[in-house]
């Protein structure tokens, strides 16, 4: 079995660092181009440790988050959970995810509440990788393009700059096959109360322009050919306007302002919500239900892949999908 060491190193190919110490400037790449830099577990947690470092590192002063290709990213790897969301065995857990590798520690078993709950709260926790920007007191800018999905979707509600290509997608497929991600009360925050609900209660993904009109979700959007130029420009001006002991106590400042929105409180919200989907009922027997054990046999990329076929061309997550 591997352990969560095992996953790191593997990671270290897949989510790229390097940092200009004339610039102060640093670039996280996410480099998994043949699955659309969809992150495994190794990824999230390299993530996390890779914000954590950049936070302390006095070279730093800007963090740029991007993905290499076409794709910010499509999610997390919903594939690599497999049976241990939907078949759990006795002796299954989530340790190597919880990063303990200590053989003598015994995971809650399967059929039990805190099965589920543990993953989900700690995904409530900066360290899992899921919102370690939420604690990183420096300026992060997100490079979003084509797929910005699921885990990708939750580091850019908590980025505090994102430049868009015009093609670029954000939205969640959990929407439609759980019904929550760990980020909700953000997206509320940051997309806005009317515009969100269309998005959970349909499972749409919204486009550039379209997240741009929500509350600004969006700082810029240009053609895919001037991205990258674009995302230059606002990391150089950030890097040069005020010193980084400012920006820290300018990032304090707007940390309090969340925490006093209930941005943490959020996210341990949703981690209890999302314990609870083992007692979510079906209404039909064609609901697509993440519990349900025979519904993704095939696997559960799969299953959203075909769900989203029954939606209307221009509300379907995959771009393929939305050409008709």
């Amino acid at each position: 079995m591997k352990t969560i060491a095992d996953h790191k190193r593997e990671a270290e190919k897949h989510v790229l660092y390097v940092k200009d110490k004339a610039t102060r400037i640093a670039t996280i790449t996410f480099s998994r181009i043949d699955k659309h830099n969809t992150a495994t577990i190794g990824m999230r947690a390299r993530f996390g440790e890779l914000v954590h470092k950049a936070n302390i590192d006095d070279d730093v002063k800007v963090l740029v988050i991007r993905g290499e290709g076409d794709h910010l990213g499509s999610g997390g790897d919903l594939d690599e959970h497999g049976d241990l969301y939907l078949n759990p065995k006795p002796g299954d857990g989530f340790l190597t995810d919880l990063e303990i590798d200590d053989e003598d520690v015994k995971y809650p078993p399967p059929g039990s509440y805190r099965y589920l709950h543990g993953l989900t709260d700690y995904y409530a926790k900066a360290r899992s990788g899921n919102r370690p920007l939420q604690e990183f007191k420096k300026i992060s800018i997100i490079e979003a393009k084509g797929y910005c999905y699921g885990w990708h979707f939750y580091q850019c509600a908590d980025a505090d700059i994102i430049v868009a290509s015009d093609d670029a997608l954000f939205g969640h497929p959990s929407f439609r096959y759980a019904g929550w991600g760990p980020r909700m009360w953000q997206w509320l925050e940051t997309v806005g109360l009317r515009a969100f609900s269309e998005m959970l209660f349909t499972g749409r993904p919204f486009t550039a322009a379209e997240m741009f009109t929500c509350n600004r979700f969006v700082n810029s959007v240009v053609s895919r050919e001037s991205l990258e130029a674009e995302t230059a420009k606002y990391a150089n001006a950030c890097s040069i306007t005020r010193p980084t002991d400012v920006v820290v106590a300018q990032k304090t400042f707007i940390e309090a302002y969340k925490q006093y929105r209930g941005e943490y409180f959020g996210s341990l919200l949703t981690g209890w919500l999302e314990g609870m989907l083992p007692l979510m009922k079906d209404d039909g027997a064609n609901d697509v239900n993440l519990g349900k054990d025979a519904t993704f046999e095939q696997g559960i990329g799969k299953v959203v892949k075909n769900n989203d076929l029954n939606y209307p061309p221009e509300w379907r997550l995959s771009m393929k999908g939305r050409k008709g």
